[in-house]
Protein backbone atom coordinates (compact mmCIF):
# COMPACT_ATOMS: atom_id res chain seq x y z
CA UNK A 1 0.00 0.00 0.00
CA UNK A 2 2.85 2.41 0.79
CA UNK A 3 4.42 1.85 -2.65
CA UNK A 4 1.05 2.41 -4.30
CA UNK A 5 0.64 5.66 -2.38
CA UNK A 6 4.09 6.88 -3.39
CA UNK A 7 3.51 6.06 -7.03
CA UNK A 8 0.15 7.83 -6.91
CA UNK A 9 1.80 10.96 -5.55
CA UNK A 10 4.44 10.92 -8.28
CA UNK A 11 1.84 10.46 -11.00
CA UNK A 12 -0.35 13.21 -9.57
CA UNK A 13 1.97 16.03 -10.56
CA UNK A 14 -0.47 18.47 -12.13
CA UNK A 15 -0.09 20.91 -15.00
CA UNK A 16 0.45 24.62 -14.50
CA UNK A 17 -2.77 26.61 -14.26
CA UNK A 18 -1.16 29.46 -16.21
CA UNK A 19 1.06 29.00 -19.24
CA UNK A 20 4.81 29.42 -19.06
CA UNK A 21 6.23 32.70 -20.29
CA UNK A 22 9.73 33.69 -21.45
CA UNK A 23 10.08 35.77 -18.26
CA UNK A 24 9.50 32.79 -15.94
CA UNK A 25 11.46 29.49 -16.00
CA UNK A 26 8.28 27.46 -15.52
CA UNK A 27 9.56 24.08 -16.68
CA UNK A 28 12.64 24.26 -14.48
CA UNK A 29 10.60 25.29 -11.43
CA UNK A 30 8.03 22.57 -12.11
CA UNK A 31 10.72 19.90 -12.40
CA UNK A 32 12.37 21.00 -9.16
CA UNK A 33 9.09 20.77 -7.27
CA UNK A 34 8.19 17.46 -8.88
CA UNK A 35 11.57 16.12 -7.77
CA UNK A 36 10.65 16.83 -4.15
CA UNK A 37 7.51 14.76 -4.62
CA UNK A 38 9.43 11.91 -6.26
CA UNK A 39 11.95 11.91 -3.39
CA UNK A 40 9.12 11.77 -0.85
CA UNK A 41 10.17 15.08 0.68
CA UNK A 42 6.68 16.55 0.17
CA UNK A 43 3.15 15.35 -0.47
CA UNK A 44 2.24 18.61 -2.22
CA UNK A 45 3.88 21.78 -3.41
CA UNK A 46 2.28 25.00 -4.64
CA UNK A 47 4.08 27.87 -6.35
CA UNK A 48 3.29 31.29 -7.80
CA UNK A 49 5.84 33.46 -9.62
CA UNK A 50 5.39 37.02 -10.83
CA UNK A 51 7.82 38.83 -13.11
CA UNK A 52 6.47 42.22 -14.08
CA UNK A 53 3.16 41.58 -15.82
CA UNK A 54 3.86 37.86 -16.28
CA UNK A 55 2.47 35.38 -13.74
CA UNK A 56 2.60 31.61 -13.44
CA UNK A 57 1.11 29.16 -10.95
CA UNK A 58 1.64 25.44 -10.51
CA UNK A 59 0.89 22.55 -8.16
CA UNK A 60 2.48 19.15 -7.73
CA UNK A 61 1.58 16.17 -5.57
CA UNK A 62 -1.76 15.36 -3.96
CA UNK A 63 -4.26 17.04 -1.67
CA UNK A 64 -4.31 14.04 0.64
CA UNK A 65 -2.84 10.55 0.82
CA UNK A 66 -6.25 8.86 1.00
CA UNK A 67 -8.02 10.18 -2.11
CA UNK A 68 -4.80 11.06 -3.99
CA UNK A 69 -6.63 13.93 -5.68
CA UNK A 70 -4.09 16.18 -7.44
CA UNK A 71 -3.14 19.29 -5.50
CA UNK A 72 -4.66 22.56 -6.71
CA UNK A 73 -2.51 25.58 -7.55
CA UNK A 74 -5.14 27.86 -5.98
CA UNK A 75 -5.21 25.79 -2.80
CA UNK A 76 -5.29 27.32 0.68
CA UNK A 77 -2.57 26.68 3.26
CA UNK A 78 -1.48 27.80 6.71
CA UNK A 79 1.11 30.54 6.24
CA UNK A 80 2.58 30.35 9.75
CA UNK A 81 4.92 33.19 10.57
CA UNK A 82 4.20 35.13 7.39
CA UNK A 83 1.33 36.33 9.61
CA UNK A 84 3.97 38.41 11.42
CA UNK A 85 4.49 40.54 8.32
CA UNK A 86 0.76 41.34 8.21
CA UNK A 87 0.77 42.32 11.90
CA UNK A 88 3.91 44.42 11.51
CA UNK A 89 2.41 46.20 8.50
CA UNK A 90 -0.68 47.18 10.50
CA UNK A 91 1.50 48.55 13.32
CA UNK A 92 3.56 50.60 10.84
CA UNK A 93 0.30 51.99 9.44
CA UNK A 94 -0.55 53.03 12.99
CA UNK A 95 2.87 54.69 13.22
CA UNK A 96 2.00 56.56 10.02
CA UNK A 97 -1.26 57.60 11.69
CA UNK A 98 0.64 59.00 14.71
CA UNK A 99 -0.96 56.46 17.06
CA UNK A 100 2.44 55.43 18.37
CA UNK A 101 6.16 55.64 17.70
CA UNK A 102 8.54 52.77 17.05
CA UNK A 103 10.65 53.88 19.99
CA UNK A 104 7.76 54.10 22.42
CA UNK A 105 8.12 51.79 25.42
CA UNK A 106 5.56 48.99 25.45
CA UNK A 107 4.50 50.07 28.95
CA UNK A 108 3.10 53.32 27.52
CA UNK A 109 0.46 51.47 25.51
CA UNK A 110 0.09 48.17 27.41
CA UNK A 111 0.65 49.14 31.06
CA UNK A 112 1.33 46.20 33.33
CA UNK A 113 1.20 43.61 30.50
CA UNK A 114 4.89 43.01 29.74
CA UNK A 115 7.51 42.61 32.50
CA UNK A 116 10.07 45.40 32.25
CA UNK A 117 7.91 46.94 29.52
CA UNK A 118 9.27 50.39 30.30
CA UNK A 119 12.61 49.31 28.80
CA UNK A 120 11.27 47.39 25.79
CA UNK A 121 10.29 49.36 22.71
CA UNK A 122 7.83 48.69 19.91
CA UNK A 123 10.78 48.45 17.50
CA UNK A 124 12.45 45.77 19.63
CA UNK A 125 9.26 43.74 19.73
CA UNK A 126 8.87 43.83 15.94
CA UNK A 127 12.55 43.02 15.37
CA UNK A 128 12.87 40.21 17.93
CA UNK A 129 15.41 42.13 19.98
CA UNK A 130 13.21 42.49 23.07
CA UNK A 131 14.58 39.42 24.83
CA UNK A 132 11.05 38.18 25.62
CA UNK A 133 11.06 34.42 26.06
CA UNK A 134 9.31 32.42 23.33
CA UNK A 135 6.27 30.66 24.79
CA UNK A 136 6.44 28.13 21.95
CA UNK A 137 9.72 26.80 23.32
CA UNK A 138 7.84 25.48 26.33
CA UNK A 139 6.61 21.84 26.26
CA UNK A 140 3.20 21.43 24.66
CA UNK A 141 3.06 24.97 23.26
CA UNK A 142 4.58 24.59 19.80
CA UNK A 143 2.42 24.27 16.70
CA UNK A 144 5.44 22.78 14.92
CA UNK A 145 4.97 19.59 16.97
CA UNK A 146 2.27 16.94 17.03
CA UNK A 147 0.05 17.58 20.07
CA UNK A 148 -2.64 14.94 19.61
CA UNK A 149 -6.08 16.04 20.80
CA UNK A 150 -4.49 19.05 22.52
CA UNK A 151 -4.20 20.65 19.07
CA UNK A 152 -7.87 21.59 19.42
CA UNK A 153 -7.39 23.47 22.70
CA UNK A 154 -8.36 27.16 22.77
CA UNK A 155 -5.98 29.86 23.96
CA UNK A 156 -6.20 33.56 24.65
CA UNK A 157 -3.29 35.93 24.00
CA UNK A 158 -2.89 36.58 27.71
CA UNK A 159 -2.63 32.85 28.38
CA UNK A 160 0.22 32.69 25.88
CA UNK A 161 1.99 35.60 27.56
CA UNK A 162 1.57 33.94 30.95
CA UNK A 163 3.46 30.91 29.64
CA UNK A 164 6.20 33.12 28.22
CA UNK A 165 6.63 35.19 31.34
CA UNK A 166 7.11 32.22 33.65
CA UNK A 167 10.67 32.45 32.37
CA UNK A 168 12.88 35.50 32.54
CA UNK A 169 14.18 37.29 29.44
CA UNK A 170 16.47 35.42 27.08
CA UNK A 171 18.95 38.30 27.24
CA UNK A 172 19.30 41.65 28.99
CA UNK A 173 19.22 44.54 28.39
CA UNK A 174 16.60 44.69 25.63
CA UNK A 175 18.22 45.36 22.27
CA UNK A 176 21.49 43.67 23.23
CA UNK A 177 20.93 40.67 21.00
CA UNK A 178 18.50 38.99 18.59
CA UNK A 179 16.39 35.91 19.20
CA UNK A 180 13.28 34.85 17.36
CA UNK A 181 10.32 34.77 19.73
CA UNK A 182 6.66 34.34 18.89
CA UNK A 183 5.87 36.15 22.14
CA UNK A 184 6.85 39.41 20.44
CA UNK A 185 4.02 39.15 17.96
CA UNK A 186 1.44 38.27 20.59
CA UNK A 187 2.45 41.61 22.12
CA UNK A 188 2.20 43.20 18.64
CA UNK A 189 -1.34 41.87 18.24
CA UNK A 190 -2.33 43.28 21.63
CA UNK A 191 -0.83 46.64 20.68
CA UNK A 192 -3.01 46.73 17.56
CA UNK A 193 -6.09 45.94 19.61
CA UNK A 194 -5.32 48.54 22.28
CA UNK A 195 -4.65 51.30 19.76
CA UNK A 196 -7.61 50.60 17.48
CA UNK A 197 -10.20 49.17 19.85
CA UNK A 198 -10.76 46.28 17.41
CA UNK A 199 -9.56 42.68 17.16
CA UNK A 200 -6.21 42.56 15.39
CA UNK A 201 -7.67 40.24 12.73
CA UNK A 202 -10.36 42.78 11.91
CA UNK A 203 -7.70 45.44 11.42
CA UNK A 204 -5.67 43.13 9.15
CA UNK A 205 -8.84 42.54 7.13
CA UNK A 206 -9.83 46.21 6.95
CA UNK A 207 -6.37 47.64 6.27
CA UNK A 208 -4.80 44.96 4.04
CA UNK A 209 -7.07 42.15 2.86
CA UNK A 210 -9.93 44.29 1.57
CA UNK A 211 -7.87 47.04 -0.10
CA UNK A 212 -5.73 44.44 -1.90
CA UNK A 213 -8.75 42.21 -2.64
CA UNK A 214 -7.10 39.24 -0.94
CA UNK A 215 -10.33 37.26 -0.94
CA UNK A 216 -8.61 33.94 -0.28
CA UNK A 217 -6.71 35.11 2.80
CA UNK A 218 -8.23 34.79 6.26
CA UNK A 219 -7.62 35.13 9.98
CA UNK A 220 -9.22 31.92 11.31
CA UNK A 221 -9.32 32.65 15.04
CA UNK A 222 -10.45 29.36 16.62
CA UNK A 223 -11.66 27.69 13.40
CA UNK A 224 -9.79 24.37 13.03
CA UNK A 225 -10.40 23.77 9.32
CA UNK A 226 -9.12 25.35 6.10
CA UNK A 227 -11.20 26.57 3.15
CA UNK A 228 -11.32 24.25 0.15
CA UNK A 229 -9.38 23.35 -1.83
CA UNK A 230 -6.37 22.66 0.36
CA UNK A 231 -3.60 20.11 0.67
CA UNK A 232 -3.44 18.21 3.93
CA UNK A 233 -0.52 18.69 6.27
CA UNK A 234 1.15 15.54 7.63
CA UNK A 235 3.66 14.80 10.37
CA UNK A 236 5.84 11.69 10.65
CA UNK A 237 5.92 10.10 14.10
CA UNK A 238 8.83 8.17 15.58
CA UNK A 239 6.79 5.08 16.28
CA UNK A 240 7.51 1.41 15.62
CA UNK A 241 6.75 0.95 12.82
CA UNK A 242 6.96 4.62 11.68
CA UNK A 243 3.60 6.27 11.06
CA UNK A 244 2.29 9.50 9.60
CA UNK A 245 -0.55 11.53 11.14
CA UNK A 246 -2.83 14.07 9.47
CA UNK A 247 -2.21 17.38 11.23
CA UNK A 248 -4.36 19.54 8.96
CA UNK A 249 -7.05 20.45 11.45
CA UNK A 250 -6.07 22.38 14.56
CA UNK A 251 -7.19 25.33 16.63
CA UNK A 252 -4.70 28.03 15.50
CA UNK A 253 -5.24 30.28 18.53
CA UNK A 254 -1.95 28.96 19.92
CA UNK A 255 -0.29 30.97 17.12
CA UNK A 256 -2.59 34.02 17.08
CA UNK A 257 -0.87 37.11 15.61
CA UNK A 258 2.42 35.20 15.45
CA UNK A 259 1.25 32.66 12.87
CA UNK A 260 -2.43 31.80 12.49
CA UNK A 261 -3.36 33.10 9.03
CA UNK A 262 -4.39 31.14 5.92
CA UNK A 263 -3.79 32.22 2.34
CA UNK A 264 -2.92 31.17 -1.23
CA UNK A 265 0.23 31.64 -3.28
CA UNK A 266 -1.39 34.26 -5.50
CA UNK A 267 -2.70 36.31 -2.57
CA UNK A 268 0.67 36.27 -0.81
CA UNK A 269 2.38 37.36 -4.02
CA UNK A 270 0.02 40.33 -4.20
CA UNK A 271 0.70 41.17 -0.54
CA UNK A 272 4.52 41.09 -0.58
CA UNK A 273 4.57 42.97 -3.88
CA UNK A 274 2.26 45.71 -2.59
CA UNK A 275 4.16 46.03 0.70
CA UNK A 276 7.65 46.35 -0.78
CA UNK A 277 6.49 48.74 -3.49
CA UNK A 278 5.18 51.17 -0.87
CA UNK A 279 1.51 50.48 -1.40
CA UNK A 280 0.66 49.77 2.25
CA UNK A 281 2.77 52.17 4.33
CA UNK A 282 4.60 55.44 3.93
CA UNK A 283 8.07 55.28 2.40
CA UNK A 284 9.49 56.22 5.80
CA UNK A 285 7.79 53.28 7.51
CA UNK A 286 8.79 50.90 4.73
CA UNK A 287 12.40 52.03 5.16
CA UNK A 288 12.14 51.24 8.88
CA UNK A 289 10.76 47.78 8.12
CA UNK A 290 13.75 47.18 5.83
CA UNK A 291 16.36 48.33 8.36
CA UNK A 292 17.80 44.95 9.26
CA UNK A 293 20.21 43.54 11.76
CA UNK A 294 22.18 40.31 11.97
CA UNK A 295 19.89 37.46 12.92
CA UNK A 296 20.18 33.94 11.55
CA UNK A 297 22.98 32.77 9.21
CA UNK A 298 20.35 32.46 6.48
CA UNK A 299 18.82 35.94 6.80
CA UNK A 300 18.83 39.40 8.37
CA UNK A 301 15.74 40.68 10.16
CA UNK A 302 13.95 44.01 9.95
CA UNK A 303 10.50 44.84 11.33
CA UNK A 304 8.42 41.83 10.36
CA UNK A 305 10.56 41.38 7.25
CA UNK A 306 13.38 38.95 6.55
CA UNK A 307 16.14 39.80 4.09
CA UNK A 308 17.63 36.84 2.23
CA UNK A 309 20.65 36.86 -0.05
CA UNK A 310 20.21 34.65 -3.11
CA UNK A 311 23.59 33.44 -4.48
CA UNK A 312 23.56 34.00 -8.24
CA UNK A 313 26.43 33.05 -10.55
CA UNK A 314 28.30 36.37 -10.68
CA UNK A 315 26.38 38.40 -8.13
CA UNK A 316 23.99 38.14 -5.21
CA UNK A 317 20.36 39.23 -5.05
CA UNK A 318 18.54 40.49 -1.96
CA UNK A 319 14.93 39.46 -1.56
CA UNK A 320 12.44 40.50 1.09
CA UNK A 321 9.55 38.73 2.75
CA UNK A 322 9.04 36.06 5.38
CA UNK A 323 9.03 32.32 5.88
CA UNK A 324 6.44 30.35 7.79
CA UNK A 325 6.52 26.95 9.44
CA UNK A 326 3.57 25.29 11.12
CA UNK A 327 3.07 21.55 11.46
CA UNK A 328 2.34 20.14 8.00
CA UNK A 329 3.02 23.42 6.17
CA UNK A 330 6.10 25.38 5.06
CA UNK A 331 5.82 28.78 3.36
CA UNK A 332 8.35 31.00 1.59
CA UNK A 333 7.05 34.38 0.36
CA UNK A 334 9.59 36.85 -1.05
CA UNK A 335 10.12 39.59 -3.62
CA UNK A 336 13.10 41.50 -4.93
CA UNK A 337 11.08 44.73 -4.85
CA UNK A 338 11.83 45.22 -8.55
CA UNK A 339 9.03 43.20 -10.10
CA UNK A 340 9.91 39.59 -9.31
CA UNK A 341 8.12 37.64 -6.58
CA UNK A 342 8.12 34.00 -5.48
CA UNK A 343 5.70 32.27 -3.13
CA UNK A 344 6.03 28.56 -2.35
CA UNK A 345 3.95 26.34 -0.06
CA UNK A 346 5.26 22.87 0.77
CA UNK A 347 3.63 20.02 2.68
CA UNK A 348 6.44 17.89 4.17
CA UNK A 349 6.10 14.12 3.88
CA UNK A 350 8.73 11.85 5.40
CA UNK A 351 11.03 14.71 6.41
CA UNK A 352 11.21 18.49 6.39
CA UNK A 353 11.93 19.76 2.91
CA UNK A 354 15.62 20.69 2.65
CA UNK A 355 16.44 24.40 2.66
CA UNK A 356 18.59 23.79 -0.41
CA UNK A 357 15.44 22.94 -2.39
CA UNK A 358 13.86 26.30 -1.60
CA UNK A 359 17.12 28.09 -2.41
CA UNK A 360 17.21 26.37 -5.81
CA UNK A 361 13.68 27.63 -6.57
CA UNK A 362 14.74 31.15 -5.57
CA UNK A 363 17.87 30.97 -7.71
CA UNK A 364 15.84 29.91 -10.75
CA UNK A 365 13.40 32.78 -10.15
CA UNK A 366 15.66 35.69 -9.21
CA UNK A 367 19.03 34.97 -10.86
CA UNK A 368 17.90 35.35 -14.47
Amino acid sequence: MLLQTILSIILAVGPAVAPATPAIPAFELHDRLAGLVADRDITAGLIHVRNGTSEWSDAVGVRDLASRTPAAADGHFRIGSVTKTFAATVLLQLVDGKKLSLDDPIERHLPGVVPDGARITVRQVLQHTSGLHDYMSEPGHSTNRWRGDARFDDYTPHQLLKVAFTKGPDFDPPGASWRYSNTNYVVAGLLIEKLTGHPYGDEVTRRILRPLKLTHTSVPGHRPSLPRPHAHGYEPLSTAPPSIVDATKMDPSLDWAAGEMISTTRDLTTFVTALTSGGLTSQESLAEMRRTRDADPLFRYGLGLQQFTIPCAHRSESVWGHTGQLIGYLTFAVTDGKGKSLVVSLNPYEQDSPAAAVVSLAEATFCR
